[in-house]
């Protein structure tokens, strides 16, 4: 609220002014244009930080009425109107100043006069506009927008003042001076409109528009501020004023306790607050209140305990009674629930319900209760994250037929070992040998003149995204009389040796493909089944 005495702020403002006016007196020179220049960037920052700290004052006013409408109400309803006067008024200087830059300037829109700054306007030293727009053909200024002006701020200054209690009027300063007295250079009385606009040019206009509207901030944050001071001094004034309940978590583990934190927020912390409660009630009545348990408090905050003996959900209702400042007592319901269960993960393979060997088994893991972090371990080979999943990488053959995943979880800082896992390990299966698509029965000619390569494929079933290549191979065949032929290919494809035999044989006659020796992410195996097809 607004004492007697100037604030340093006004004082400021003030101050801004006087320099404004000696400025004004002077001619119109490049140093004295970049002076306007920089008082006028002063005056925006001061409105920038006036508009901020009004909106503080407003927010921490709707709290207060949020907290007690009965009695803040009306006081709220004021500050509302303060702030919609000032923000009408506002608007108002602001769309006269772009205006008068639109039409110094000559600007195409009301938009490219927002968009630009004072420092930025070409014309900024021209007064001709700037007084017809203001000041008009009138000796005095009453046909122009000044008169208009003057009056939209004598009307809020009353307006405004109404809003406060006559006793307390005096001592709010309006500022904006009005009815002057105000000189010319020559020491000759003038009126409001002349003194400010008569032969002014753009840039102090800009600059005394921008210093009215700081003007009309103040006045609005002195009477918002004497109206939120006028609340009564026995209400409270906190954030919040509830019960709290803030567990530490609301899942435990068979065999531990729950606790929370239940509390009157922003309340006085030397009052011990009174507090009982009742498990598995949904509210505290007065007809289970005394079999309530009661707890002893501490500086506004009571820590409530509750064992975690049997599996399930759990819940409490209680009620907090603490004194007001008024001596009355007053009381707030508070109620929670909580889930206790056994020590439990979640593990499931994300392929199959074993890990293969030489290559990577991606697989979930997750731990109820929402802990920090998980920290699985394994028997044999290694486990890295990736993602949201765990790789299971590094399973060499050898005595070791199992793999063991123990996992561990970290909630509140504390390591809990939440069990185990066993999968069975076992090796990649053979790829199944194709030739033209083909892996058994007949297969003419001229397909495999077409497609003259051994392609693996692993078998139907089987999950993982594996890729392997045919190496080497041993090709075989019979002629009618009896003869053999084989030969032995490295890579995947048959020679043009091996086309021209089967060019050459007869239908019917069978062809082999043996010793088929592949690669893939395991390493290089031979293939335990052979290849056996007839043509036709």
């Amino acid at each position: 609220m607004a004492g007697y005495k100037e604030t340093p702020r006004q004082k400021m403002i003030g101050m801004m002014y006087l320099v404004l006016t000696a400025l004004l007196a002077l001619n119109v020179s490049k140093q004295i244009m970049d002076a306007f220049i920089v008082v006028n960037e002063s005056m925006e920052t001061t409105n920038e930080n006036f508009s901020k700290k009004l909106d503080n004052t407003y927010s921490k006013f709707k709290i207060q009425y949020q907290l007690n409408p009965n009695k803040v109400g009306a006081f709220w309803e004021k500050a509302q109107q303060a702030h919609i006067l000032s923000e009408n008024l506002s608007q108002y200087i602001d769309s006269i100043k772009y205006l008068v830059i639109m039409r110094t300037d000559k600007l195409a829109s009301m938009d490219e006069a927002r968009k630009i700054t004072l420092r930025e306007t070409k014309r900024k030293d021209n007064y001709d506009i700037p007084t017809r727009f203001f000041i008009g053909s009138s000796p005095d200024g009453s046909a122009g927008e000044a008169k208009i002006l003057r009056e939209k701020i004598e009307t809020y200054k009353k307006q405004m003042l109404e809003l406060v209690d006559p006793k307390f009027r005096a001592s709010i300063k309006m500022g904006m001076v009005t009815q002057g007295p105000f000189y010319d250079a020559d020491g000759k009385k003038q009126n409001w409109e002349m003194h400010n606009f008569y032969r002014t040019i753009l840039a102090a206009t800009v600059t005394i528009l921008n210093k009215t509207k700081a003007e009309v901030y103040n006045a609005e944050f002195d009477v918002v501020n004497h109206l939120y001071g006028s609340i009564d001094a026995l209400n409270f004034k906190f954030d919040k004023i509830k019960a709290k309940v803030i567990p530490k978590s609301s899942y435990i583990f068979l065999g531990e306790e729950y606790q929370a934190e239940i509390l009157v927020g922003a309340y006085d912390t030397k009052q011990n607050p009174n507090v009982r409660y009742a498990l598995g009630a949904d509210t505290l009545t007065p007809a289970n209140y005394k079999k309530a348990t009661s707890l002893e408090g501490s500086q506004g905050l009571v820590l409530l305990k509750l064992a975690g003996s049997t599996e399930g959900l759990k819940k409490f209702a209680g009620i907090i009674k603490i004194i007001s400042p008024l001596g009355d007592t007053m009381s707030f319901h508070f109620k929670d629930e909580f889930i206790v269960a056994r020590p439990a993960i979640t593990i499931s393979p994300s392929k199959m319900n074993v890990f293969y060997i030489g290559v990577d088994n991606p697989v979930e893991i997750s731990v109820p209760g929402s802990p920090e972090r998980i920290i699985p371990t394994i028997s044999t080979g290694s486990i890295r994250p990736e993602g949201k999943e765990w790789i299971v990488t590094n399973l060499t053959a050898g005595s070791a037929r199992e793999a063991v995943i123990s996992v561990n979880a970290v909630f509140s800082g504390k390591t809990k070992n939440m069990g185990s896992y066993t999968f069975r390990l076992k090796t990649v299966p053979d790829p199944v040998i194709k030739v033209a698509s083909k892996n058994e029965g007949f297969i003419s000619k001229s397909l495999l003149m077409a497609s003259p390569y051994l392609i693996p494929e692993m078998p139907p079933g089987f999950d993982f995204d594996l890729r392997y290549v045919v190496t080497s191979f041993i090709f075989s065949t019979s002629t009618a009389a009896g003869e053999g032929s084989d030969a032995k290919v490295q890579g995947n494809r048959l020679t043009p040796e091996i086309l021209k035999t089967i060019t050459n044989s007869r239908k019917g006659q069978r062809i082999w493909f043996d010793d088929i020796y592949v690669k893939g992410p395991d390493g290089t195996r031979k293939v335990n089944a052979s290849l056996s097809l007839k043509l036709n």
